[in-house]
């Protein structure tokens, strides 16, 4: 705890730091999360892939990993941020430290920044690359690398966290999902299978054909990493597949690829939102939801228009769409987390609405 590392952004701003983890050197697009809890949830999140997260909650790693607290089998983000890091931990689930963790994963991290200070930069200034080193300590250089980094936007990265060829979840159940994997998170998987559906996974370059041979009764999409404009093949996979009957049901990546297939736009955020405490108004029923975010691409308003489908969900801190309704086809999407725990379970209703709808068309 105790080797020297730096986080150098594109803007120029370099910070000193100590790494830990793994050593070495990462990079990506700096971003932040909010959430006081779940850091192993945030850090195997697919969606994350190619971002370096920054936790605001200053104590991280204090009460150490577990492997049942993953959405993957690995860590999906190419860096950790934290303001104190815990060696110590206290947790009886707990199999070993966090450090340990990462650093059995090859995760790169920096501790003792000024965390507070990032996150109001980053707000000013909107979401940006950086790289952090333990290797490499020379801030030009540094600099120079964050700069040449790749941009998120334009950027596809749902093949590279999908699955390499489809699986079974769960091998029974009254109806059956198949699920396109984009990035999916298990508990979405888990979810499903906890209200008794057969699930089975399919890559998210699957044609629509080899995945309706299947015979299921409603198709899911699922979150994951990159710009969805940067998607074209899965735009067109997802609109043959509104013409085909099956109730469609989309998260996050999947929302914003249902509404590119109708025609609505998508536009990169300033910032983005991310973290476990997003109030979300059910605009058919008044009630609000307390949601759990990650995403730094968002529906355009202006472009959905009445024929096509009605917005049925919105941010109350920002008035951003979080949810569709479509109108030429059965299916909805929802740009939050439904099968996360903030609320602790304010927005589960949705895969019961959806797997309802699963039945009605069945019958």
């Amino acid at each position: 705890m105790s080797l020297p590392s730096k986080l150098a952004l594109a803007d120029g701003t370099v910070v000193n730091g100590i790494a830990i983890g793994a050593g070495g050197e990462s990079g990506g697009e700096l971003c932040f999360n909010t959430s006081m809890t779940g850091y192993q949830e945030i850090l195997t999140d697919p969606s994350y892939h190619g971002q370096i997260m920054m936790m605001t909650y200053p104590h991280i790693g204090n009460y150490g990993a577990h492997d049942e607290d993953t959405e993957a089998a690995k860590p999906m983000v190419s860096a950790l941020v934290v303001r104190a890091f815990s060696q110590e931990y206290s947790n009886l689930l707990a199999q070993e430290s966090l450090h340990n963790y990462m650093d059995r994963h090859g995760l790169v991290g920096i501790t003792g920044i000024d965390t507070r200070r990032l996150v109001l930069h980053i707000r000013k200034r909107g979401v940006m690359n950086a790289v952090i080193s333990s290797t490499d300590l020379d801030d030009d250089s540094l600099i120079e690398k964050a700069q040449a980094w790749p941009s998120m936007e334009g950027l596809e990265l749902a093949s590279r966290v999908t699955c390499d060829k489809s699986y079974a979840f769960s091998d029974a159940g009254q109806q059956r999902i198949a699920v396109c994997d984009f990035g999916v998170k298990t508990n979405i998987l888990r979810t499903f299978a906890a209200l008794g559906c057969e699930v089975r996974v399919f890559p998210g370059a699957t044609p629509l054909k080899d995945v309706l041979s299947w015979s299921p009764d409603g198709l899911f999409f699922s979150n994951g990493p990159g710009d969805p404009r940067a998607m074209p093949e899965a735009v067109d996979c997802v609109r043959e597949a509104m013409i085909i009957g099956l109730p469609l049901f989309g998260i996050c990546l999947g929302h914003q690829l249902m509404a590119l297939a109708q025609g609505i736009e998508v536009f990169k955020m300033y910032v983005g939102h991310r973290g476990a405490n997003q109030p979300v108004k059910n605009l058919s029923t008044g009630h609000v939801e307390v949601t759990t975010q990650n995403h730094g691409f968002s529906v355009d308003p202006e472009s959905v228009s009445a024929e096509l489908a009605e917005v049925s969900h919105l941010n109350l801190n920002d008035q951003t769409v979080e949810g569709l309704r479509f109108k030429k086809f059965e299916g909805f999407s929802v740009q939050y987390h439904p099968e996360a725990s903030p609320g602790p379970h304010d927005s589960r209703y949705l895969f019961k609405e959806y797997l309802h709808m699963c039945s009605k068309t069945k019958s």
